[in-house]
């Protein structure tokens, strides 16, 4: 089988399985939301914004003619890893996730879990607090519904406006450090930290210097998605499509 993929990126696992696809020398195109304005190159052709739905998914892979398809997005985009899924159903596409394991607390960790962001605004309720709000740009617009805390906000990009009227903004890529980000919350006084529970790696320095720090933290738990096959690393993906019947070449 000569293959065409499709990985549906944006994340630090979906570039390291694009290079991992390159050096197999694997044709494949790799695809941004568009809401980063500084995306990271790829070594492999790259396409940014939606496609219109699952409707619109299933005619792209069947208009590129995709032989298989790679869900390597966030954890916390759920509406694109369900479009994903019905899709691939739709154009008859092998699907895999590349995904995260979720963080777990541990005997130190102050965690309130929490299973949405909606549930994440309401925890916020009552007298004034030094939050680091570590949600993300989409999700900031929610938080507005709790306008009397001082919320320090770290983002990829600078933002056109902000919803929150007292609010520090820190614009910065990762990975980071847990001594940084100690250093970061006591430079500003932090009493909580609210986060999405990402998985990984690159963000989990807030955590572990909220842990360092005997901060509690406000996590907010993954959302469902459909059933799929999951696995955690490129090399795995790429023994999916040896198994699959895609010529690696070895």
């Amino acid at each position: 089988m000569t293959p065409h993929l499709l990985i549906l990126g944006g994340t630090t696992e979906a570039t390291a399985l694009a290079r991992a696809v390159a050096e197999a020398g694997l044709r494949a195109v790799f695809s941004y939301a568009g809401r980063v304005d500084r995306p990271r190159a790829q070594p492999v052709p790259v396409r940014v914004g939606g496609f219109g739905g699952a409707d619109g998914l299933a005619r792209y892979l069947r208009a590129e003619a995709i032989t298989h398809v790679v869900d390597a997005t966030h954890p916390f985009a759920a509406q694109m890893s369900t479009n994903a899924v019905v899709a691939c159903a739709m154009a008859d596409v092998p699907l895999i996730a590349l995904t995260r394991p979720a963080w777990q607390a541990g005997p130190q960790d102050r965690w309130t879990v929490v299973p949405d962001i909606d549930a994440a605004v309401a925890a916020l309720a009552g007298p004034v607090r030094r939050v680091f709000l570590a949600v993300g740009r989409m999700h900031l617009a929610a938080f507005a519904a709790q306008p009397q805390h001082r919320y320090l906000l770290r983002l990829v990009d600078q933002p056109d406006a902000l919803p929150l009227p007292d609010c520090h903004l820190v614009v910065d890529r990762g990975p980071f450090s847990a001594e940084a980000d100690k250093a970061l919350m006591q430079d500003h006084g932090i009493e909580l930290v609210v986060s999405k529970n990402a998985g990984g790696t690159g963000a989990r320095s807030k955590i572990d210097a909220a842990r360092e720090m005997g901060l509690p933290v406000l996590m907010i738990d993954r959302p469902p998605i459909p059933p799929r096959t999951e696995v955690q690393t490129p090399a795995q993906v790429i023994s999916w499509l040896a198994h699959s019947g895609v010529d690696l070449g070895v």
